[in-house]
């Protein structure tokens, strides 16, 4: 797995039942899962001959990110290295403006949007062009963003600068007057066999995931339905193996519009570690490795998962201590990571019958790990 980070962790924690031996390319050995995975290689997944030597002996590479250069994984594949997903597929994960292009062409409901070049174009796509709607715009770098970051909401072309000083493309999108956010996970394997994860609510602050509630409370049957053949549909079309997981805005009016996409594990999926029979992380290996997949359905009625974002942890003992005495049911999963303020360092998972004792008990755990409750 290219990348060391708490989704190889977990991935490879899922691998283990499974007798998967683990390699791992990592930017150093004190990554989250450098820190847990006996075959690490320390490196930079931006250099081809450090992808080659990794690879050597591998039945298949996959990746915890997205970021590994595109004409890399081509000359791996052409080496015969089995990449999953491959660079057909993961271009459209690694590129937003080429994701919207091509969503666009499968007839995929998406915010309207296009590319600029400065900010006198962002001004025209706001106003002057059919189906303007006006400021605020929301600006993204086409490459490279995640977490809230390369993401801008600009309310004039002032406000549009900051976005085109990296120098790379910008894409333009109207501002979506969403209802809340959805994610539909699906996987799928090399020859075409795909399973669906109930559809989740996912509540942003500040731009990173806080909480995810699996199912999403209240979307009816025939919206879910549509949503998880929406993923389904781009998985097959854009040719993905692994895991895909694909954000959602839910309209006022019913609709659902494809926001980003992930092809590798998701923070809208650890939920499945402990909510449904087979967790996202071993269906993802089942995947790239070729076995059939795993039954993806829930275990409990509502499953919750919160983040742990950076904080205050003056004794981790003790709030092990609380918040296990507290909730024998919970569930703790923390990534070896530094602290810094707003990084996430874990997650927690409750499930239940009762939804808002469910969220209350995750949301308690959470911010008890994080030291923004103290009793």
């Amino acid at each position: 797995m290219v990348g060391g980070g708490q989704l190889a962790r977990m991935t490879h924690e899922a691998g283990i039942p499974l007798g998967v031996r683990f390699r791992l390319l990592s930017d150093g050995p004190r990554d989250s899962a450098a820190q847990v995975v006996r075959d690490v290689v320390v490196g930079d997944y931006r250099d081809l001959d450090t992808l080659r030597s990794f690879a050597r002996g591998c039945d298949v590479v996959t990746f915890d990110h997205e970021h590994v250069p595109t004409e890399h994984l081509r000359a791996l594949e052409a080496e015969g290295v089995a990449v999953r997903p491959g660079p057909d597929a993961l271009r459209y994960a690694q590129d937003k403006g080429a994701m919207r292009a091509r969503l666009t062409e499968l007839g995929v409901p998406c915010p309207r949007h296009r590319i600029v070049a400065d900010p006198a174009e962002v001004t025209a796509f706001a106003t002057v062009e059919e189906g303007a709607s006006g400021f605020p715009v929301v600006l993204k770098t086409v490459r490279g963003g995640y977490d809230g970051k390369g993401v801008w909401l600009v309310r004039d072309e002032a406000e549009a600068a900051e976005p085109f000083r990296a120098g790379v493309p910008v894409l333009a999108e109207e501002r979506v007057d969403f209802v809340r956010e959805l994610a539909a996970n699906v996987v799928r394997s090399p020859h075409g066999q795909a399973v669906a994860y109930p559809v989740v609510e996912s509540v942003q602050v500040n731009g990173v995931c806080d909480t995810v509630i699996a199912p999403a409370p209240g979307l009816s049957e025939e919206l879910s339905a549509r949503a998880q053949a929406l993923a389904l549909g781009i998985a097959r079309e854009l040719g993905v193996v692994g895991h895909l997981a694909v954000e959602l805005f839910e309209t006022p009016d019913g609709r659902v519009l494809v926001n980003e996409l992930a092809m590798r594990p998701h923070n809208s999926g650890h939920w499945t570690q402990d909510g449904a029979a087979t967790s996202q992380f071993a269906n993802h290996l089942r995947a790239v490795l070729d076995l059939p997949l795993g039954d993806p359905r829930p275990r409990a009625r509502w499953t919750v998962m919160a983040n742990v974002l950076g904080g205050d942890y003056p004794d981790m003992y003790g709030a092990y201590l609380h918040c296990m005495a507290r909730d024998p049911g919970l569930k703790i999963h923390m990534y070896g990571k530094d602290v810094k303020p707003g990084r996430k360092v874990g997650h927690v998972t409750t499930y239940g019958d009762d939804l808002d004792q469910v969220r209350e008990r995750a949301a308690h755990a959470a911010g008890y790990l994080r030291g923004t409750i103290t009793e």
